[in-house]
């Protein structure tokens, strides 16, 4: 399976250098991944290569305009493969790890819009069927950092990608737990040591410790997360104690 996208934006070089590096740049070269970045200029028709202009009824900022956003999507079609269309927007559907999981296991191609100042001519969102994406409740300079951040984290569920099969599986998230601590060389470091368990070699009491490590984080950090859990009747005994000890947080 190989994943492809598509990025149309105004400013490609912000694109283009992150995907030479790490795992982007490892699934590129795997065949895994395909990203075809547009420069909307291109495709604008004046010989100022105007693809942006000032909001009808006043205001401040500049709106990303129709005609050039279309016409890219036009040329991407043209190629005859089924395509999902993706407008990062702050006004979109929270961007999760199961999304990226949904969008690393797409069929479709995956083109994302990146938007920019003020927003984008309505008609983009009517006209093309967009579907909003935001990474965060907060404003960017652009919708490439979205882009990329989706790219990323979605190329990670392509079959392949990662040396480890279950590193996606495992990661934050991944199972709406934040993940357990880890730990490596060296065994004491400036008088910090690690849980003895984990070089017990009892892997049965190494996963139990990592599950109720990841359980306790969770409840700590993100309990809001708990309402996603899949809890067994041990998870739910041990953060009913967990609970307990402290105070009821």
């Amino acid at each position: 399976m190989t994943m492809k996208c598509d990025v149309l934006t105004l400013f490609p070089d912000i694109i283009r250098p992150v995907l030479e590096q790490s795992i982007l740049k490892r699934a590129r070269e795997k065949g895994l991944l395909e990203v075809a970045v547009y420069d909307l200029r291109d495709f604008t028709e004046d010989r100022h290569r105007t693809a942006d202009d000032h909001p009808y009824g006043g205001g401040a900022g500049m709106v990303l305009k129709p005609e050039p956003i279309f016409k890219a999507v036009d040329r991407i079609r043209s190629c005859g493969e089924s395509l999902r269309l993706i407008l990062t927007s702050p006004q979109g559907r929270r961007f999760t790890q199961s999304v990226a999981r949904e969008f690393g296991r797409e069929t479709r191609r995956l083109v994302f819009i990146c938007g920019r100042y003020e927003g984008v001519d309505e008609r983009v969102r009517e006209g093309l069927e967009v579907e909003e994406i935001s990474i965060g409740d907060y404003v960017l300079t652009g919708g490439e950092l979205p882009a990329l951040v989706m790219m990323d984290a979605a190329v990670r569920w392509v079959p392949g990608v990662l040396g480890d099969p279950e590193s996606a599986e495992a990661d934050s998230f991944a199972a709406s737990l934040l993940d357990y601590p880890q730990y490596t060389r060296p065994a004491v470091f400036r008088g910090f040591g690690i849980p003895a368990v984990l070089t017990s070699g009892d892997h049965e009491a190494i996963r139990n410790w990592r599950r109720r490590q990841a359980l306790e984080n969770t409840l700590r950090k993100r309990p809001d997360l708990f309402d996603e859990v899949d809890l067994t009747d041990e998870d739910r005994q041990w953060v009913e104690d967990l609970r307990k000890e402290t105070g009821g947080r």
